[in-house]
């Protein structure tokens, strides 16, 4: 599993609140809640960002409040791969959960700047800048892990386990 795309740089602890704000939690509507995805501090972040692209951020992404809409959000506006120098707690959970690839490199986040190319292969962990032509080593999830992943979802991935067993 790979995605490819253009990078979005951000700083360290950009909280769920950045990432969906409060006010818009009044639908269930993902692709509703989708459109105001880092609006906060990105205004042109959904006018521009592609399937398949790639946030890059700095220590702590995702932290405050434990809503699971955060990571829904950014997958539903086609990001490809979250690469963090580290992640909220709750954020990792929910982001497997909901089945968005994260990965933690503090090397790639620290050098990959805001509109470089980069392709990651998950099930190697290598992260590659194709803008500079560094890459990067992160730690790939476990193979459990990324069935979840590729599943869409814990849910997906236990109804698919259900239909095969």
């Amino acid at each position: 599993m790979n995605t490819r795309g253009k990078t979005f740089k951000y700083y360290d602890n950009v909280d769920t609140d950045v990432i969906i704000p409060a006010r818009y939690l009044n639908t269930p509507d993902a692709k509703e809640l989708a459109l105001h995805c880092m609006e906060d501090i990105d205004t042109e972040f959904v006018k521009n960002v592609k399937s398949g692209d790639v946030m890059v951020a700095g220590w702590n992404f995702g932290c405050g409040s434990s809503r699971e809409h955060a990571p829904l959000v950014i997958k539903t506006c086609g990001v490809g791969c979250v690469i963090a120098k580290s992640f909220a707690r709750i954020f990792y959970r929910n982001a497997i959960n909901i089945g968005l690839p994260i990965l933690e490199c503090e090397a790639a986040a620290d050098e990959i700047a805001a509109n470089d190319e980069v392709e990651v292969d998950f099930d190697t962990g290598i992260i590659t800048d194709i803008t500079t032509g560094k890459s990067y080593r992160a730690q790939p999830f476990p193979s459990f892990i990324q069935n979840i992943i590729k599943s869409g979802g814990l849910l997906k991935s236990l109804k698919e386990g259900e239909a095969n067993g």
